[in-house]
């Protein structure tokens, strides 16, 4: 599995997931919590690449409300319509 299918799924996995279990309605993600959760090491660009992609928003079945942030960077936020 690429990289990148690596950390859409586990997006999916640990941060949408449980947010529609819990109820939430909207979910605020930050790359650079997503990188250290997965225990990468200088990979940044590919966090931010991966979860700009319009395949992540079909797979996770989400909508982008914003993104704020440089391009890639671990202050990248974005907001998600769940």
């Amino acid at each position: 599995m690429k990289l990148a299918d690596q950390i859409r799924q586990y997006v999916i996995d640990e941060l949408v997931e449980p947010a529609r279990a819990a109820g939430e309605s909207v979910l605020t993600m930050r790359s650079g919590d997503i990188h250290k959760a997965m225990g990468l090491d200088n990979r940044m660009p590919a966090v931010c690449s991966a979860l700009d992609a319009a395949k992540f928003y079909d797979e996770a079945g989400v909508r982008l409300v914003s993104r704020s942030g440089p391009n890639q960077s671990s202050t990248v936020e974005w907001t998600l319509d769940l």
